[in-house]
């Protein structure tokens, strides 16, 4: 266990740590942008079928079925949906692990998870921490936040140019995974260091030069 664990530390107590405050509005709502951009989608389709079928047509109905039910009659479909809500929850997941342990501020602010994809052996959450916070501290509690998502094991790596970005590897399931981030990531945050490849059960560590191959 790494020593910038609290656990590690026999004087600490419970009353010493940092209560979290309420995050400003702004903040708040990209946490849940996923979920309000549905909301919303889904409220303005139900209206829109709704006021359709009062005109007695149907092809709208028809169409949102169709929408609906074909990605959910496909292996392909069904994969793709699960992948995302597992994205989902892992988002919420992570940030309440934050909450949970020092990964806060002494003001009380949360790390920012500023994307979270799905990846052939879990998800890949590219996190934007605080002052205050670095990259060992989350490798400090990898199994905290291993367990909140219930996952097998969290691999931790940080930006090698820019030390407030952190990637978490969410290691679900053994597969072979990408050395580099897709074109996406690199374009937006740029290449993000060491990260690992799994193979035969071990995660292989890869030389820290600064520049990744593109992934598939």
């Amino acid at each position: 266990m790494s020593p910038r664990n609290p656990r590690d530390d026999r004087h600490r107590s419970r009353e010493s740590s940092w209560p979290v405050r309420r995050a400003p509005l702004p903040v708040r709502l990209w946490r849940w942008r996923t979920e309000i951009v549905l909301s919303i989608v889904t409220g303005a389709a139900v209206a829109l079928v709704a006021a359709s079928l009062r005109a007695g047509e149907w092809w709208p109905f028809l169409a949102l079925t169709s929408t609906v039910w074909f990605p959910a009659a496909t292996r392909t479909g069904r994969g793709w949906t699960i992948a995302r809500l597992r994205c989902l929850a892992s988002r919420h997941r992570i940030h309440r692990v934050c909450m949970e342990t020092p990964l806060h501020t002494r003001s009380g602010r949360l790390p920012l998870v500023m994307r979270i994809t799905p990846t052939a052996a879990g998800e890949r959450a590219v996190i934007m921490i605080r002052a205050g916070i670095c990259a060992a501290d989350f490798r400090a509690h990898a199994e905290e936040i291993a367990a909140a998502c219930l996952a097998r094991r969290v691999v931790v790596t940080r930006h090698p140019r820019w030390a407030n970005l952190v990637v978490l590897e969410i290691v679900r399931r053994e597969a072979e995974v990408p050395p580099g981030l897709s074109p996406e990531f690199e374009r937006v945050y740029g290449g993000i260091g060491r990260t690992p490849r799994i193979r035969d059960g071990a995660v292989e560590e890869r030389p820290e030069d600064g520049r990744l191959p593109r992934a598939a």
